[in-house]
């Protein structure tokens, strides 16, 4: 008997996620590709650097801006005039 042969057949099994998010909350968190995708839970905050990671696997950072999981870049969308907050 072959060891190395089994012990490959056993290892080459691969199991695929189905959720590939990080969000085990119920009811989970929006998608990354949700237009609500900010409303997720952070799983990682470093104020200090401006950013944290959400569970969906978006990174907002401070200024509004966001990288999603596809490398897509989203513009930071805060409100231009805070003038009139004041």
């Amino acid at each position: 008997m072959n060891t190395d042969s089994s012990r490959r057949n056993t290892f080459s099994t691969t199991t695929q996620r189905k959720n590939p998010s990080m969000c085990q909350h119920q009811p989970p968190c929006p998608t990354a590709e949700s237009a609500d995708r900010e409303a997720a839970h952070p799983m990682a905050h470093h104020p200090e650097q401006g950013w944290s990671l959400l569970c969906n696997g978006v990174l907002l950072f401070e200024d509004t801006g966001e990288l999603l999981p596809n490398g897509q870049i989203i513009a930071p969308h805060r409100p231009l005039d805070v003038a009139t907050a004041a």
